[in-house]
């Protein structure tokens, strides 16, 4: 969740200055700063469930895990906003040599709540589609079993799977890794809402 923190403009160079001495995290979306207030624990512990998920099959590859911490910057210099999850191949890009803002995401993960879930199916979505490296979104739900991922194809457009339910499952082809929702929720307490998966292509 996030909210306005500064209505006037705010050059990048100052907001990230300005970030990099905050005790509290802050978005920066074309000028505008937006403060990020705390997360509910299931969203923490689906995070949490992820991460571990990510590290343990991952753990013998080139691939790089990181957490909320990692700000991610988009090409155009304008935004910096800080994904749930983001994974990296191999070598990670930094903005700079203060190594906190990554460039080069092969996969980003957000956790949505009723306050952010428009936004970042939205104009956090067309922008996480400027980066060129990024080739799988995925938008976990935390108030039912939902996931819904978004693979980029070589034409440009995404391909959308939507999977629902206590045996849903996500395949993350780009690193060959499968994420069971029994893993994923695993000790989050929530009542299943039962929804067809769907899937579709998107066209960037």
């Amino acid at each position: 969740m996030s909210s306005l923190l500064k209505e006037q403009y705010i050059p990048p160079e100052e907001y990230l200055a300005s970030e990099r001495r905050a005790e509290t995290k802050s978005e920066y979306y074309d000028g505008t700063v937006y403060a990020m207030s705390g997360a509910s624990p299931m969203h923490n512990v689906i995070v949490g469930n992820l991460i571990t998920e990510l590290n343990t099959q991952l753990r013998k590859t080139p691939y790089l895990v990181f957490p909320s911490d990692m700000k991610v910057r988009l090409p155009d210099s304008r935004k910096y906003f800080y994904p749930d999850l983001s994974v990296v191949c191999d070598t990670p890009v930094y903005a700079d040599d203060q190594k906190d803002a990554l460039l080069n995401p092969l996969i980003i993960v957000e956790v949505l709540s009723d306050s952010t879930s428009a936004y970042d199916r939205g104009k956090k979505f067309h922008a996480y589609q400027q980066i060129e490296s990024l080739q799988e979104y995925l938008l976990v739900a935390q108030d039912r079993r939902s996931v819904d991922h978004y693979h980029r194809q070589t034409n440009e457009s995404w391909v959308y799977v939507s999977a629902r339910g206590d045996d849903g499952l996500v395949t993350l082809a780009t690193v060959d890794c499968r994420l069971s929702f029994r893993d994923v929720y695993n000790k989050v307490a929530i009542e299943e809402i039962v929804d067809d998966g769907e899937e579709g292509e998107l066209t960037a």
